[in-house]
């Protein structure tokens, strides 16, 4: 009788169209309203006894779902965007081919040219190992001279204790290069090998 009134079809592919239905369709856009009414409030205007039963109404829409991963904010605690410089005039040579560095991971204090460096453990605490080179080495003012550099950023997804190194400061970053102390960098050394770690410890090494 409503749809006869209202001038709509009785049923659609998803079958008979009926006040439940209507029900529940109401029910789902205030819940994902802009300003939603919460599943108590819900409950209430539904004249439902139990939250049971207006969870089956109440569907989360996908923006809705989208919306609050968004809010609960993984990317922006876990992810850090580097700068990538890349020496074009390496790879338009060839040099890149046979093995010299063409990009270079900005590290703030260096560049590290190890191509997988995002699966570095070491990439917060660098070791100085063969694949970093010191912004105040000749090879690193060489490259920030060139002018031939394209600038990239790379996003860069980091662990618990990567990311508590990089808010925290040196009490964070202690713990992280102990537990590396001894994982051979990409060069093979230990950090152990290459500077001891009470030296690491004082802040001799580069940090991120």
């Amino acid at each position: 009788m409503l749809c006869r009134k209202a001038g709509v079809p009785a049923s659609d592919v998803r079958g008979g169209i009926t006040s439940h239905r209507a029900r529940s369709t109401i029910a789902s856009q205030l819940y994902n309203a802009k300003e939603p009414m919460t599943l108590f409030e819900l409950q209430a205007w539904l004249g439902h006894r139990s939250p049971e039963s207006t969870q089956h109404y109440a569907k989360i829409s996908p923006n809705t779902l989208t919306k609050a991963y968004k809010d609960a904010g993984y990317f922006a605690r876990n992810v850090r965007t580097i700068e990538v410089l890349v020496d074009r005039e390496a790879v338009a040579s060839g040099a890149a081919a046979a093995g010299e560095p063409w990009q270079h991971y900005d590290l703030g204090h260096g560049f590290c040219t190890y191509s997988f460096f995002e699966q570095c453990p070491h990439r917060m605490a660098c070791a100085r190992c063969d694949f970093y080179m010191p912004k105040d080495s000749s090879k690193g003012q060489l490259l920030e001279a060139k002018d031939n550099l394209q600038r990239m950023l790379a996003t860069i997804p980091l662990t618990d204790e990567e990311q508590a190194a990089v808010d925290d400061g040196q009490a964070a970053l202690d713990q992280l290069l102990e537990r590396l102390a001894d994982v051979p960098t990409p060069s093979g050394a230990t950090p152990r090998q290459l500077l001891p770690i009470i030296e690491v410890r004082q802040g001799h090494a580069p940090k991120a």
